[in-house]
Parts: C-alpha cells; structure tokens; sequence
C-alpha cells in the first residue's frame, strides 16, 4: 500500500512541476524599447534641485535616488548594477535616451541604453 501511495505521490508531483514548467514561458517578461528623458525616481519630471535638469539629476542620485526614464506622465525607475550602464545613465542625465529592458509595473530592469539621435 505504502508503494502505491509513493507512486502516486511521485506522478502528481510530476505533473504538477510540468504544468509549471510549460506555463512559465508565457509569463516570462519580453524585453521593450522605451523612449524618454533620464531623470532620477525622486524627482521625476520635475527636477526640484537648483540647476540644470542633468545637475539636478546627478545631485538627486548621489542623495541616493535611482536613475529613472520619464516618458510622458509615466516616470519608470530604472534598475541596472551594470557599471556600464551606469555610466551612460549618468552621461545621458537629462536628455533623451532609449531603453530596452522588461517592465514591471513602474520598473524597468534595464538590458541597455542608447541616446536618441
């Protein structure tokens, strides 16, 4: 009896990791292109800081704020560690950038960065 239980067991587990195994894929997040100006999460579009809109960026991510991508009214926070993203968020601070990454609600992981031309 106690075999028959543990086969049991085993094909039910097994269905249930394969249904989840099948279904992940169409959950998973497609990466998008957004189009907007770097700004930081703390001021969004309206850069309370003294100075330029890239000062007052700059100034707003050393107080600890994260980079951000306005597009429109929507302002999306943008999440990078990659040091070379970094930097280009820094150099694009204030003018308009594209971003490619997955969203997720008001957050975009970020894949890479490029200025608009």
């Amino acid at each position: 009896m106690r075999s028959g239980l543990a086969k049991f067991g085993a094909v039910i587990a097994s269905v249930i990791l394969g249904a989840g195994l099948l279904a992940t894929p169409s959950f998973a997040a497609k990466a998008e292109t957004f189009t907007g100006e770097v700004g930081d999460s703390m001021c969004g579009a309206k850069h309370e800081m003294g100075g330029s809109k890239a000062d007052c960026t700059r100034d707003c991510i050393k107080q600890g704020s994260k980079y951000a991508l306005v597009v429109g009214d929507k302002v999306y926070t943008l999440e990078t560690t990659d040091k070379a993203t970094l930097d280009q968020l820094d150099k694009l601070a204030g003018l308009q950038a594209k971003v490619t990454g997955t969203a997720d609600k008001d957050v975009i992981q970020v894949g890479s960065v490029a200025a608009v031309k």
